[in-house]
């Protein structure tokens, strides 16, 4: 087959997707087996569920979310002739790609865990925990480390509110980073809870969403900036000026309590101090969790949370971002019809945990592309007399390419290099008067003779 593709019409990947050669692929599964055996240990098991969900399912609690970030599917066929053109000539465009499109690609794993729950609740035990590691699809506009198609790593618990799990999530992300070997990685904690407590003190509980968005912009533009967009918006000079002094100021986890009671909690507020105050007796008792950060700052802008939330970040690259994230969420199930059923869950970043293991030369030296032995190829005759040895190293965990064309010998060897293959196999018409196979170790140049009859046994043994 021949491909006559030229610059002008060269194919490209959709911006924000990838392709991913064999070594990054490797390396990709190096992070995911690790995030998956920490998930495994502490007794999370495995689900996956579809790339593609109802667009009810979707919008339930995405929100004002939904129709910036949801990939919709346009329906096929002769379904798209009920598409509602008026609705589109009166610029009602969420109406009318409700008429055009009936599913989405999903946006991330945690509704689609609430739709799975409420769906299974009879065939699952609770509290359920599970993991899950799929790709998730946002239409966000594509940047360093954020792209359109990525791959998430979530870890939930449904059907308990016990603060334990609170502290477990932290136990995941400090267990996960340190088998990575990153240092310097950061949790923030903040409750959703002390953010309503905060919006009320100050006068703005009625705008408690755009409260949130407005905090959820300081990583992007700035307290300074984000100050006075609070102070334009709400005419609350002193009371922002308080806020943003405790902010600024990054107290330590006892001070943030004491912060809270002193300034913006109350007696109604009991439980969640006597929560806030177990999680950090639990928190101060692991000298082995990784740094963490009480921050009122942190608000975590999905509706869906109503709990204790958390961002995780490494402070030596900040500019990438967060590499990890999540909270408490109430009320997720309460859409599909099964109430009473807390849950609190937690996400890894893996593309960009990837960007910082390969910009600090964090990946093990042993993860290859993988490439073991070659068979060069003198034509089929010789190839079928040795595929009794061929398949026995196949058996005993070798990789072995035939090389599938009798061309030069040079054009293979030249292959064999470029492709860092570590032996190869030689059996030709000489080898094979003789009775013998030479395997050359291309990363020594030495080459070996074997017997045939015993070739397999010997060289496994090497």
């Amino acid at each position: 087959m021949i491909f006559d593709i030229t610059m002008s019409n060269k194919p490209k990947n959709p911006k924000g997707t990838r392709d991913f050669d064999p070594l990054t692929l490797q390396r990709r599964r190096y992070i995911i087996n690790i995030i998956r055996s920490v998930f495994l240990s502490y007794g999370y098991n495995e689900i996956e569920t579809p790339s593609i969900e109802k667009r009810s399912t979707l919008y339930q609690k995405y929100g004002s979310e939904g129709d910036k970030f949801i990939f919709n599917i346009i329906n096929s066929g002769e379904k798209i002739r009920k598409a509602d053109i008026n609705s589109f000539n009166n610029e009602k465009f969420n109406d009318f790609i409700s008429s055009i499109s009936e599913k989405g690609l999903r946006f991330d794993l945690t509704v689609p865990l609430a739709r799975y729950v409420s769906q299974h609740q009879n065939e699952i035990s609770f509290p359920f925990k599970r993991f899950q590691i799929q790709n998730v699809w946002r239409a966000d506009r594509p940047q360093k480390g954020r792209f359109q198609e990525f791959t998430q790593c979530d870890a939930d618990v449904v059907g308990s509110n016990s603060i334990l799990l609170e502290y477990e999530m932290l136990q995941l992300f400090s267990d996960v980073f340190k088998k990575l070997k990153l240092d310097n990685v950061r949790v923030r904690i903040n409750h959703r809870k002390v953010l309503n407590a905060i919006a009320k003190k100050i006068g703005i509980k009625d705008n408690f969403n755009e409260f949130i968005i407005l905090l959820d912009k300081i990583d992007k533009i700035g307290i300074e900036n984000v100050k006075n967009e609070f102070k334009s918006k709400f005419q609350i000079n002193n009371e922002i000026d308080k806020l943003f002094e405790l902010i600024i100021k990054k107290s330590s986890a006892q001070n943030y309590l004491e912060v809270l009671k002193n300034d913006y909690l109350s007696e109604n507020d009991k439980d969640l101090i006597n929560e806030l105050e177990l999680l950090i007796d639990l928190i101060e008792k692991n000298k082995d969790l990784v740094e963490i950060d009480f921050d009122l700052s942190l608000a975590r802008g999905l509706e869906y949370y109503t709990g204790l939330i958390y961002e995780v970040s490494m402070d030596s690259m900040s500019e990438i971002g967060s590499i990890g994230a999540g909270g408490r969420y109430e009320d997720l199930t309460e859409a599909f019809n099964l109430k009473d059923n807390s849950g609190i869950g937690i996400s890894f970043g893996l593309e960009r945990i990837y960007l910082i293991l390969e910009k600090n030369d964090l990946f093990p030296k042993n993860i290859t592309i993988g490439n073991d032995i070659l068979v060069i190829n003198f034509g089929s005759k010789y190839i079928s007399n040795i595929a009794k040895n061929i398949n026995q190293l196949r058996l005993a965990g070798r990789k072995i390419f035939v090389y599938p064309d009798n061309i030069k010998l040079s054009k293979q060897f030249a292959y064999s290099d470029k492709n860092d293959f570590k032996h190869v196999i030689i059996y030709g018409e000489s080898e094979n008067e003789k009775n013998i196979v030479k395997v050359r170790n291309m990363v020594s140049g030495k080459e070996e003779i074997f017997d045939i009859e015993n070739f397999t046994e010997i060289f496994l043994k090497k």
